[in-house]
């Protein structure tokens, strides 16, 4: 009698992260993954040709449409956002603005909160205009936003917590809005990644990713990624091929790799992230804290209610505004004065000189930035080390 493989149900995102894609079990294999180094691959016949032109083939031609590495990495992000299907980038802006102009076209509008990553801002500022596409901005805490809508209007924009100064957006209130009006929901979902925050679940179509962030949380590969429908990514994956956004299968490899550590490194983080906040929100030098897992924090309760966890991003604001924020990020020894965020390395950035630069003072103070606010990003260090940089940076 022929013995059948039994199989079990996993939902726990390390296990997801680390098994999702590989099929590996009760096989000779490599246990790491093998990277597909190569931009096009062979067919067994010109009917085999015949049938991938005909869309009647899921084989691979070229890397730019496809590749057995990238498909690893896609799988899994899929599984931990809960998502029908997902498409890597080969960048953040490059999974945004591909996702975006997948749903939108000349004539039609978008409604985006005003608080989103300056690269989305000033592509949407810049950009979209040229393309005929409006954009009308909401708060964070989406006021009015009903007043913005018309029938041109076809897609809400948000991203919670919301970079630097960690606002959220109540996701049910803009589930509920962009369902009853319509529109396609997407979701910049850096910030929280999976571990902490599952939009598709509470009914978002698409949810983004830097990928170059927590999602492979080493700082050392530029990557993207979108997940949700799998209708809607089929077209975002189109849009990605025609733009020549696709990723790399050496980042790919990276990604993966991130992504099997990325659990262990978010609870981690959040709790050195917590810790260095309450220190801060006790100095006298520190005129704010920036962060949801304080009860100071305005959308504290939003946080508990809709996150699994308050994240690894913290801001604050000196009293000595930019004079004494310069003095503090020239004084550091273990925080890296360097942009991006999410990996092991915590680093910390004055926002108007990286993610919020070139904006206006009115744009500044429009996102909560201001002039002496300090975006720090806690990685994997002790604690107690990263306390005593903070103590001495501001002394």
């Amino acid at each position: 009698m022929k013995k059948t493989k039994k199989t079990i149900k996993v939902s726990g995102d390390a296990t997801l992260a680390i098994h999702v894609g590989e099929d590996k079990f009760h096989k000779a294999a490599s246990v790491g993954v093998e990277i597909a180094r190569t931009a096009n691959f062979t067919f067994a016949s010109t009917e085999e040709m015949k049938r991938w032109a005909e869309g009647k083939s899921p084989a691979y031609i070229y890397t730019r449409y496809g590749n057995p590495t990238l498909t690893i990495a896609e799988k899994k992000i899929a599984a931990l956002e809960g998502a029908e299907d997902a498409v890597v980038a080969a960048s953040g802006m490059a999974a945004i603005s591909s996702a975006l102009l997948s749903v939108l076209k000349a004539g039609d509008e978008v409604i985006a909160t005003r608080q989103v990553y300056g690269g989305t801002y000033r592509m949407m500022r810049d950009m979209f205009p040229r393309m005929g596409i409006a954009v009308r901005h909401v708060e964070a805490d989406l006021a009015g936003i009903e007043r913005l809508v018309n029938p041109r209007t076809k897609a809400l924009y948000i991203e919670t917590p919301t970079n630097p100064t960690l606002r959220l957006v109540d996701l049910h209130k803009a589930v509920a809005f962009a369902k009853e009006w319509d529109l396609i929901s997407l979701i910049d979902n850096t910030f929280a990644s999976p571990v902490l925050q599952k939009p598709i679940e509470m009914g978002f179509d698409l949810v983004l990713h830097s990928a170059t962030k927590y999602l492979a949380g080493h700082s050392d590969v530029i990557a993207g990624a979108a997940a949700g429908r799998e209708a809607l990514i089929k077209e975002i994956r189109h849009m990605i091929i025609y733009l020549g956004a696709s990723m790399d299968p050496e980042a790919a490899f990276l990604l993966i790799r991130g992504m099997k550590t990325l659990e262990v490194r978010m609870r981690r983080q959040c709790a050195t992230a917590m810790t260095l906040a309450k220190y801060l929100e006790k100095h006298p030098k520190v005129a704010r804290v920036h962060y949801p897992g304080l009860a100071s924090h305005p959308d504290h309760r939003l946080a508990k209610r809709q996150m699994r966890g308050f994240g690894a991003m913290l801001a604050f604001d000196l009293k000595g505004g930019l004079t004494a924020a310069r003095r503090f990020c020239d004084r550091a020894r273990i925080f890296l004065l360097a942009a991006s965020l999410g990996g092991v390395d915590s680093l910390v950035v004055l926002p108007i000189y990286t993610s919020h630069y070139n904006m206006s003072l009115a744009e500044l103070r429009a996102a909560s930035v201001e002039p002496g606010t300090v975006r720090l990003s806690v990685g994997l260090e002790d604690a107690e080390d990263l306390i005593e940089d903070l103590r001495q940076a501001l002394a």
